[in-house]
């Protein structure tokens, strides 16, 4: 029998393009129930957001959906500024939790005798509902829309760009996915994984890893399907809202694949606003500015817009 010799490097690939996404959904998501069941330091769970971050810069550069995505933008500090001010605010509101239980009536009827993974999942779906609505509003509301641009300013797709987030917005989600939770009475431990959960996703979310997840791509809120979220056009990207799951995006009609579509830097970013702020703080305050935001357009010009571009661009959309 004649011995196949696959190259160390293609092997290297297919491991991580099979393995990476399973790795951080199953393995580290595993590692923070595990630790967070069994009353571990909290702490320990910042260890294990490390090991996400760290495993996503290696798959993006061996397995890079875009080079040049790798390459810094003079937006590399500006991004590990946001990460760190909006990482902190996450664990800040897990820490929060305890004295919103003291001061906030809870109806206590959270299924704490349930398996731990069960009450993790649970809690996932119930925050994924909240984020996702909050998310939908922010492309039409005005006032959201200003401090939701931020995100959208970006013209590469790479992990660090899940958390650069104007820290307003990212509170907005964060208390609209945790507050009916609260509500639940949802106990530390389970809201210290839901945390962990939220960090992996979004750097799962925003990778520039060509990685494979087969026919979950529409179901779970992973990069494939989030790319089209950040086509400039307004309309076009009004779509793939939800951070875990796609399941809402499909009952909401919002939810948009195309197998055959391809993205680059110039389909990213905002049309509207092609220049926006590239500095942390300049994008701080751009959202209190006169100029911070957006004038949309009547909603039929938008949809005619956007279904021409989907037409130009080769995208698929449920209106």
């Amino acid at each position: 029998m004649t011995a196949i010799n696959v190259p160390p490097k293609a092997l290297r690939q297919t491991l991580i393009r099979y393995g990476y996404a399973p790795f951080m959904l199953v393995g580290l998501n595993g590692a923070a129930i595990g630790l967070t069941a069994y009353g571990a330091p909290k702490y320990l769970l910042l260890l294990v957001v490390t090991v996400g971050i760290a495993a996503s810069f290696v798959a993006e550069r061996v397995i890079p959906y875009d080079e040049s995505w790798n390459r810094d933008q003079a937006d590399s500090w500006r991004d590990r500024i946001h990460a760190a001010v909006n990482e902190t605010l996450i664990v800040a509101s897990v820490a929060a939790i305890p004295m919103l239980a003291a001061v906030v009536p809870a109806a206590e009827i959270w299924p704490s005798h349930w398996p731990f993974v069960t009450q993790l999942v649970i809690a996932i779906l119930v925050a994924d509902l909240g984020i996702t609505l909050v998310h939908l509003a922010s492309h039409k509301i005005a006032v959201l829309w200003r401090f939701h641009a931020v995100h959208h300013s970006v013209t590469r797709f790479y992990g660090l760009n899940g958390l650069m987030k104007h820290p307003l917005h990212q509170s907005i989600e964060m208390a609209a996915g945790v507050a009916p939770l609260i509500l639940l009475g949802l106990p530390v431990n389970v809201a210290a994984a839901l945390a962990t959960a939220t960090a992996i996703q979004l750097l799962l979310q925003h990778s520039n890893a060509d990685y494979r997840v087969g026919p979950a791509k529409y179901l779970l809120a992973l990069n494939e399907g989030h790319r089209f979220h950040h086509l400039k056009w307004a309309g076009v990207g009004d779509v793939n809202f939800g951070l875990f799951t796609l399941m809402w995006d499909h009952l909401l009609r919002t939810f948009s694949y195309d197998p055959h579509r391809r993205f680059s830097t110039d389909q990213l970013g905002m049309a509207a606003k092609p220049d926006y702020p590239s500095g942390y703080l300049d994008q701080l305050t751009y959202p209190f500015t006169a100029a911070g935001g957006c004038e949309f357009t009547n909603p039929e010009k938008r949809t005619n817009t956007a279904r021409t571009h989907l037409r130009s661009y080769g995208g698929g959309h449920a209106w």
